[in-house]
């Protein structure tokens, strides 16, 4: 096992954290133009493909492509429910909980080997 083993997950929850700012953040701020939510959220995502192409790229020497993509997906999950919860300030339901905890036991399965 090597550092880009380890590094790539942590590079993925990192670089979703900025797409989620590109893709939802704009929603808390509503009355500001189309046009300056998609400019800004254009200017976020290139720093989060600073991130996430190298992450794929040292990851797939370990991972599986299909384990790559299951891993962003979960990590997606995780970070959209603290984003939901502390910057737009939604409510995460049981009916969320349970349907994340079904994406993440079919995710499961992609790493069993």
């Amino acid at each position: 096992m090597t550092m880009n083993m380890f590094l790539t997950p942590l590079l993925l929850v990192v670089s979703n954290i900025f797409m989620t700012f590109a893709w939802y953040g704009h929603l808390k701020h509503k009355a500001s133009p189309l046009m300056i939510a998609i400019m800004v959220s254009w200017g976020i995502a290139f720093f989060e493909y600073c991130l996430a192409v190298p992450a794929n790229r040292w990851g797939s020497e370990y991972y599986s492509t299909a384990q790559l993509k299951t891993m962003q997906e979960v990590i997606t999950l995780m970070v959209f429910a603290g984003f939901s919860v502390f910057w737009l300030k939604e409510a995460i339901t049981i009916n969320h909980l349970i349907g994340f905890c079904f994406i993440a036991l079919g995710a499961a399965f992609v790493f069993k080997t």
